[in-house]
């Protein structure tokens, strides 16, 4: 109970005295259009040079994209042949690839692959269906996701198969004849009909290395989430263990660095775990799970020369108590930690009874030295709802590209509903709201 009094003393004083962290500054709104607010899913939001693209679904559920010159308000808009239903799951993700051709895929949980590409670069009016990339494991993709590989490759990766029986595909495309092959021969993880992977990264660290940590899950029902597993890669094609060790693909439980051996119901949620490093640049992955006394914290994993070791953070009186199919409501959050002053971390976090804030943590034993406030990503005035409509909440969006325009970054933000277990809710929807692009200075 102390610990939890004195963590929370600095918030506490600070508020008091006034001394809130500063905010970003709102240089500009520039309202796009009209959009499904019946429940969130993931917009697209890509700054390229000169041009701003942005894609969504409209206010009758269609994907749609937008195009607009970063100094004008006009937006050009080309409507896709695919509709949202109640699927939290469904977002749209873009990239640009060398010659500036757009790909975008989205609104895909267990079905054929959706995927479209310009023909002309930079052009949104020349998006086609592809109905193929492949042709082998494309018919119940979920989570697609585009990254660039140490080479800039053009990569693009997805879930095959579901929640509980799944494995990750990794495709590669060849910008010259506008095909893709697979990139790695196998799939990266596989769950062997009994489980799949859930994956965070591959996150490339100082070390120029690309990590990669998940959970596993038996069953659709959230709770079945298990073992913290571990791999790294210099090339994304070739993976090892901490100590250097091959891993042959795909990697399976049986085959895969075990980081802690959390067991089903034990409070690990695929989505919350997180991969950062500290001044030395050694691997530290973040996690929540049940203690012993069943109530749900934040722990710290970092790969130091003995192997793993793990260290508690928190010290809350609650238990998490997560179950069942479909997109949950986050109780809490977690950050991966980040390098602070000299021998110390830094770690936000989020708890639906304690509140949030920012850990200051010894590098040495992962110890709170204090808790600050949380610095606004968003002006605290566009954090707020500003629709009537009860049980509303805020959504934002990063920017996938970046512009030219020093210490500014834009935004996509927009107001849904919560999530409803990805489950139609009973009477009429929601009005549609006003997407806008939002520019700001850090």
């Amino acid at each position: 109970m102390l610990y939890r009094f004195s963590s929370l003393l600095p918030i506490v004083l600070s508020l008091l005295a006034g001394q809130l962290p500063a905010e970003p500054t709102t240089l500009e709104r520039i309202p796009v259009a009209k959009v499904w607010s019946g429940h969130p899913v993931g917009f697209s939001l890509l700054t390229h040079d000169d041009l701003q693209f942005v894609a969504f679904y409209d206010a009758d559920r269609q994907m749609t994209v937008g195009v607009r010159e970063l100094d004008s308000s006009d937006w050009t808009f080309k409507k896709l042949p695919e509709k949202v239903g109640w699927d939290s799951h469904n977002s749209i993700t873009m990239k640009l690839d060398s010659k500036k051709h757009l790909h975008l895929s989205g609104n895909m949980h267990c079905v054929p692959i959706v995927y479209f590409r310009t023909a002309e670069p930079r052009d949104i009016q020349t998006f086609e269906r592809v109905e193929s990339l492949v042709g082998e494991n494309e018919d119940r993709a979920t989570y697609p996701k585009f990254i660039t590989g140490p080479n800039s490759e053009f990569i693009f990766t997805y879930r095959d198969g579901s929640s509980g029986s799944g494995n990750q595909i990794y495709d590669v495309y060849d910008v010259e004849t506008n095909q893709w092959k697979r990139l790695l021969d196998q799939p990266l993880t596989d769950g062997q009909g009994e489980m799949n992977a859930y994956l965070h990264g591959p996150v490339k660290g100082p070390d120029g290395v690309y990590h990669l940590c998940w959970v596993w899950r038996d069953t659709p029902d959230c709770e079945t989430n298990h073992t913290l597993s571990y791999a790294r890669s210099s090339d994304l094609v070739h993976w090892e263990n901490s100590d250097e060790t091959p891993i042959k693909l795909p990697m399976t439980l049986e085959t895969a660095e075990v980081v802690d051996p959390v067991p089903p119901g034990g409070g690990i949620l695929n989505g919350n775990t997180k991969i950062g490093f500290d001044h030395e640049g050694r691997a530290v992955i973040s996690y929540h799970k049940n203690d012993e006394e069943g109530n749900t914290q934040i722990y710290n994993a970092r790969l130091e020369e003995s192997g793993w070791k793990i260290y508690k953070i928190s010290d809350w009186d609650y238990h998490w108590d997560f179950q069942g199919r479909g997109s949950i409501i986050t109780e809490i959050s977690l950050s991966s930690v980040r390098p602070g002053e000299e021998g110390r971390l830094l770690q936000s976090y989020g708890h639906k009874k304690y509140g949030g804030g920012v850990w200051v943590l010894d590098e040495s034993d992962f110890s709170i030295l204090e808790t600050r406030p949380k610095e606004p990503s968003y002006p605290r005035e566009l954090s707020q709802v500003q629709s009537e409509i009860p049980g509303m909440r805020v959504n934002w969006s990063g920017d996938s590209g970046g512009s030219n325009e020093q210490g500014v970054r834009y935004n996509l933000r927009w107001e849904t509903l919560e999530r409803n277990r990805d489950r139609p809710r009973e009477g009429e929807p929601p009005p549609p709201t006003w997407l806008e692009v939002v520019k700001l200075r850090n």
